[in-house]
Protein backbone atom coordinates (compact mmCIF):
# COMPACT_ATOMS: atom_id res chain seq x y z
CA UNK A 1 0.00 0.00 0.00
CA UNK A 2 1.20 3.24 -1.16
CA UNK A 3 1.51 5.63 1.95
CA UNK A 4 -0.39 8.45 0.20
CA UNK A 5 -2.83 6.34 0.32
CA UNK A 6 -2.39 4.89 4.00
CA UNK A 7 -4.88 4.73 6.67
CA UNK A 8 -2.07 6.95 8.42
CA UNK A 9 -0.17 10.13 8.63
CA UNK A 10 3.79 10.49 9.34
CA UNK A 11 4.90 13.82 10.68
CA UNK A 12 8.82 13.71 11.23
CA UNK A 13 10.74 15.12 13.82
CA UNK A 14 11.42 19.02 13.09
CA UNK A 15 14.71 19.29 15.10
CA UNK A 16 17.21 15.89 15.95
CA UNK A 17 14.95 12.72 16.62
CA UNK A 18 14.96 11.44 19.48
CA UNK A 19 14.06 7.46 20.49
CA UNK A 20 10.31 8.79 20.94
CA UNK A 21 7.20 7.90 19.01
CA UNK A 22 3.76 9.49 19.43
CA UNK A 23 0.60 7.76 17.98
CA UNK A 24 -3.12 9.55 18.26
CA UNK A 25 -4.79 6.05 16.89
CA UNK A 26 -8.72 7.91 17.69
CA UNK A 27 -7.87 11.01 16.18
CA UNK A 28 -9.39 10.36 12.69
CA UNK A 29 -12.48 11.31 10.93
CA UNK A 30 -12.28 10.13 7.97
CA UNK A 31 -14.57 7.53 6.32
CA UNK A 32 -14.03 5.29 3.48
CA UNK A 33 -15.50 6.29 0.18
CA UNK A 34 -16.61 2.65 -0.06
CA UNK A 35 -17.92 2.70 2.78
CA UNK A 36 -19.17 5.95 3.62
CA UNK A 37 -22.64 6.06 2.41
CA UNK A 38 -23.37 2.60 4.82
CA UNK A 39 -23.73 5.25 7.80
CA UNK A 40 -25.95 7.35 9.55
CA UNK A 41 -24.80 10.86 8.13
CA UNK A 42 -25.69 12.89 10.91
CA UNK A 43 -23.78 10.53 13.26
CA UNK A 44 -20.39 10.82 11.31
CA UNK A 45 -20.60 14.23 10.17
CA UNK A 46 -18.88 14.61 13.62
CA UNK A 47 -17.90 10.97 14.88
CA UNK A 48 -18.50 11.65 18.50
CA UNK A 49 -16.32 9.16 19.46
CA UNK A 50 -13.48 10.64 18.51
CA UNK A 51 -10.28 11.94 20.24
CA UNK A 52 -10.88 15.32 19.30
CA UNK A 53 -8.15 18.07 19.00
CA UNK A 54 -5.20 15.49 20.73
CA UNK A 55 -2.87 16.49 17.50
CA UNK A 56 -3.45 20.34 18.42
CA UNK A 57 -2.67 19.20 22.09
CA UNK A 58 0.41 17.87 21.07
CA UNK A 59 1.76 19.81 18.43
CA UNK A 60 4.72 20.21 20.15
CA UNK A 61 5.79 16.82 19.77
CA UNK A 62 7.81 17.31 16.85
CA UNK A 63 9.76 20.13 17.76
CA UNK A 64 10.96 17.90 20.48
CA UNK A 65 12.18 15.46 18.02
CA UNK A 66 9.44 13.15 18.21
CA UNK A 67 8.54 11.25 15.71
CA UNK A 68 4.60 11.15 15.02
CA UNK A 69 1.80 8.80 13.51
CA UNK A 70 -1.86 9.73 13.34
CA UNK A 71 -4.55 7.65 12.12
CA UNK A 72 -7.04 9.19 9.48
CA UNK A 73 -10.37 6.75 9.50
CA UNK A 74 -12.83 7.30 12.25
CA UNK A 75 -12.74 4.62 15.20
CA UNK A 76 -16.15 3.46 13.72
CA UNK A 77 -14.36 2.30 10.84
CA UNK A 78 -12.26 0.14 12.66
CA UNK A 79 -10.81 0.33 16.07
CA UNK A 80 -6.72 0.75 16.02
CA UNK A 81 -6.76 0.05 20.01
CA UNK A 82 -8.51 -3.31 20.05
CA UNK A 83 -7.57 -6.77 19.45
CA UNK A 84 -7.91 -8.12 15.79
CA UNK A 85 -10.02 -10.84 17.40
CA UNK A 86 -12.06 -8.09 18.66
CA UNK A 87 -11.32 -9.69 22.35
CA UNK A 88 -12.11 -7.84 25.50
CA UNK A 89 -9.44 -6.52 27.32
CA UNK A 90 -11.30 -6.02 30.76
CA UNK A 91 -13.53 -8.43 32.69
CA UNK A 92 -15.62 -6.09 34.71
CA UNK A 93 -18.62 -5.82 32.94
CA UNK A 94 -18.29 -2.41 31.55
CA UNK A 95 -19.35 -1.96 27.98
CA UNK A 96 -16.91 -1.26 24.99
CA UNK A 97 -17.31 -1.00 21.56
CA UNK A 98 -16.45 -3.60 19.29
CA UNK A 99 -13.16 -3.45 16.96
CA UNK A 100 -15.75 -2.66 13.99
CA UNK A 101 -18.37 -0.72 16.42
CA UNK A 102 -21.87 -1.34 15.24
CA UNK A 103 -22.91 1.75 17.61
CA UNK A 104 -22.00 4.74 19.52
CA UNK A 105 -20.65 4.74 23.16
CA UNK A 106 -24.06 5.93 23.95
CA UNK A 107 -25.50 3.16 22.24
CA UNK A 108 -26.80 5.06 19.01
CA UNK A 109 -27.11 2.95 15.76
CA UNK A 110 -24.46 3.80 13.40
CA UNK A 111 -25.44 2.03 9.80
CA UNK A 112 -28.17 2.99 8.38
CA UNK A 113 -29.42 -0.60 8.33
CA UNK A 114 -28.88 -3.65 9.83
CA UNK A 115 -27.75 -4.88 5.99
CA UNK A 116 -24.50 -2.73 6.16
CA UNK A 117 -22.70 -3.63 9.35
CA UNK A 118 -19.73 -5.53 8.63
CA UNK A 119 -19.93 -9.29 8.20
CA UNK A 120 -16.77 -11.67 8.49
CA UNK A 121 -15.40 -10.41 5.12
CA UNK A 122 -15.90 -6.95 5.45
CA UNK A 123 -14.08 -7.22 8.70
CA UNK A 124 -11.15 -8.84 7.10
CA UNK A 125 -11.06 -6.49 4.18
CA UNK A 126 -11.07 -3.72 7.17
CA UNK A 127 -7.96 -5.29 8.91
CA UNK A 128 -6.25 -5.68 5.84
CA UNK A 129 -6.87 -2.56 4.57
CA UNK A 130 -6.99 -0.10 7.32
CA UNK A 131 -6.02 -1.53 10.58
CA UNK A 132 -2.59 -3.99 9.56
CA UNK A 133 -0.73 -0.73 7.90
CA UNK A 134 -1.29 1.50 11.18
CA UNK A 135 0.27 -1.28 13.51
CA UNK A 136 2.70 -2.34 11.17
CA UNK A 137 3.99 1.06 10.15
CA UNK A 138 4.57 1.57 14.38
CA UNK A 139 6.54 -1.94 14.11
CA UNK A 140 8.85 -0.30 11.56
CA UNK A 141 9.10 3.05 13.24
CA UNK A 142 9.95 1.27 16.68
CA UNK A 143 12.11 -1.11 15.02
CA UNK A 144 13.81 2.32 13.09
CA UNK A 145 14.10 4.15 16.41
CA UNK A 146 16.07 1.12 18.50
CA UNK A 147 18.08 0.30 15.94
CA UNK A 148 19.53 3.85 15.95
CA UNK A 149 19.20 4.65 19.61
CA UNK A 150 19.17 1.34 21.59
CA UNK A 151 15.54 1.80 22.90
CA UNK A 152 12.22 3.74 22.20
CA UNK A 153 9.77 5.54 23.98
CA UNK A 154 6.24 4.67 22.62
CA UNK A 155 2.86 6.84 23.43
CA UNK A 156 -0.23 6.12 22.78
CA UNK A 157 -2.50 9.17 23.21
CA UNK A 158 -6.11 9.29 24.01
CA UNK A 159 -8.79 11.23 25.56
CA UNK A 160 -12.29 10.58 26.68
CA UNK A 161 -15.53 12.08 28.20
CA UNK A 162 -15.57 13.07 31.90
CA UNK A 163 -18.54 10.50 32.54
CA UNK A 164 -19.19 7.78 30.14
CA UNK A 165 -22.43 5.71 32.10
CA UNK A 166 -21.39 2.75 29.73
CA UNK A 167 -17.41 2.35 31.18
CA UNK A 168 -18.49 3.12 34.86
CA UNK A 169 -20.95 5.75 36.62
CA UNK A 170 -18.35 7.97 38.30
CA UNK A 171 -16.28 10.58 36.61
CA UNK A 172 -12.95 9.91 34.91
CA UNK A 173 -9.90 11.20 36.86
CA UNK A 174 -8.06 13.73 34.61
CA UNK A 175 -5.29 11.84 34.05
CA UNK A 176 -4.77 8.06 33.78
CA UNK A 177 -1.27 6.22 32.82
CA UNK A 178 -1.72 2.83 31.40
CA UNK A 179 0.92 0.26 30.99
CA UNK A 180 -0.78 -3.42 31.92
CA UNK A 181 0.45 -3.41 35.44
CA UNK A 182 3.75 -2.24 34.67
CA UNK A 183 3.90 -4.96 31.70
CA UNK A 184 4.82 -2.81 28.93
CA UNK A 185 7.83 -0.39 30.08
CA UNK A 186 10.42 -0.52 32.80
CA UNK A 187 9.74 0.48 36.02
CA UNK A 188 12.20 3.69 36.03
CA UNK A 189 10.26 5.34 33.47
CA UNK A 190 7.08 4.66 34.84
CA UNK A 191 8.30 6.31 38.03
CA UNK A 192 9.49 9.09 35.78
CA UNK A 193 6.12 9.83 33.98
CA UNK A 194 4.03 9.27 37.37
CA UNK A 195 6.26 11.79 39.06
CA UNK A 196 5.86 14.35 35.89
CA UNK A 197 2.73 13.41 35.17
CA UNK A 198 1.96 13.79 39.67
CA UNK A 199 3.66 17.19 39.84
CA UNK A 200 1.03 19.41 38.85
CA UNK A 201 -2.84 19.67 40.62
CA UNK A 202 -4.38 17.40 38.19
CA UNK A 203 -5.82 14.04 39.15
CA UNK A 204 -3.56 10.88 38.42
CA UNK A 205 -4.36 7.22 38.62
CA UNK A 206 -2.62 4.37 37.07
CA UNK A 207 -3.62 1.45 35.48
CA UNK A 208 -7.23 2.21 36.92
CA UNK A 209 -9.58 2.11 34.67
CA UNK A 210 -7.60 2.10 31.94
CA UNK A 211 -4.39 -0.50 31.88
CA UNK A 212 -3.56 0.19 28.07
CA UNK A 213 -5.29 -0.80 25.02
CA UNK A 214 -4.36 -3.38 22.54
CA UNK A 215 -1.85 -0.83 20.96
CA UNK A 216 0.44 -0.25 24.19
CA UNK A 217 -0.12 -3.95 25.36
CA UNK A 218 0.75 -5.63 22.07
CA UNK A 219 4.41 -2.97 21.26
CA UNK A 220 6.06 -2.86 25.22
CA UNK A 221 8.60 -4.92 25.49
CA UNK A 222 10.85 -3.74 28.20
CA UNK A 223 13.15 -6.58 28.58
CA UNK A 224 13.86 -5.30 24.57
CA UNK A 225 14.54 -1.44 25.93
CA UNK A 226 10.95 -0.64 24.04
CA UNK A 227 8.89 1.05 26.64
CA UNK A 228 4.94 1.77 25.90
CA UNK A 229 2.73 3.76 27.57
CA UNK A 230 -0.81 5.23 26.83
CA UNK A 231 -2.36 8.46 28.92
CA UNK A 232 -6.51 8.74 28.81
CA UNK A 233 -6.89 12.27 30.01
CA UNK A 234 -10.33 13.88 30.27
CA UNK A 235 -11.19 16.13 27.11
CA UNK A 236 -12.68 19.11 29.67
CA UNK A 237 -8.96 19.59 30.42
CA UNK A 238 -9.04 21.32 26.90
CA UNK A 239 -11.89 21.43 25.59
CA UNK A 240 -14.84 23.90 26.20
CA UNK A 241 -18.60 23.77 25.17
CA UNK A 242 -19.69 20.60 26.26
CA UNK A 243 -16.22 19.14 25.03
CA UNK A 244 -16.82 19.88 21.84
CA UNK A 245 -14.32 22.81 20.91
CA UNK A 246 -10.13 23.36 21.44
CA UNK A 247 -9.86 25.39 23.96
CA UNK A 248 -6.27 27.16 23.52
CA UNK A 249 -6.60 28.90 27.19
CA UNK A 250 -7.65 26.47 29.12
CA UNK A 251 -5.25 24.23 27.29
CA UNK A 252 -2.33 25.60 28.40
CA UNK A 253 -1.71 23.71 31.83
CA UNK A 254 -2.05 20.48 30.42
CA UNK A 255 0.12 21.00 27.49
CA UNK A 256 2.71 22.39 29.47
CA UNK A 257 2.72 19.51 31.74
CA UNK A 258 2.45 17.13 28.61
CA UNK A 259 5.30 18.96 27.04
CA UNK A 260 7.52 18.77 30.43
CA UNK A 261 7.14 15.01 30.61
CA UNK A 262 8.23 14.36 27.36
CA UNK A 263 10.86 16.74 27.68
CA UNK A 264 11.74 14.72 31.04
CA UNK A 265 11.69 11.28 29.51
CA UNK A 266 13.46 12.39 26.21
CA UNK A 267 16.54 13.98 29.06
CA UNK A 268 16.30 9.98 30.60
CA UNK A 269 16.66 8.69 27.12
CA UNK A 270 19.86 10.31 26.68
CA UNK A 271 21.41 10.50 29.84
Amino acid sequence: MSEVNAPFQIFKPKITKAPFLLSIPHCGTSFPNEIKDNYNANLISSPDDTDWYLETLYDFAEELGVTVIKAVYSRWVIDLNRTPQNQSLYNDGRIITSLCPTTTFLGEKLYKKDAYQPNSLEIERRLENYYWPYHHKIDALIDELKSEFGQVVFWDAHSIRRNVQTIQRDNFPDLILGNNDQKTASQPIIDLCLKSLGSQNFELKHNTPFKGGYITRSKGEPEANIHALQLEMCKDLYMSNKEMTYDAKKAVEIKSLLKTTFQNLITHLNE
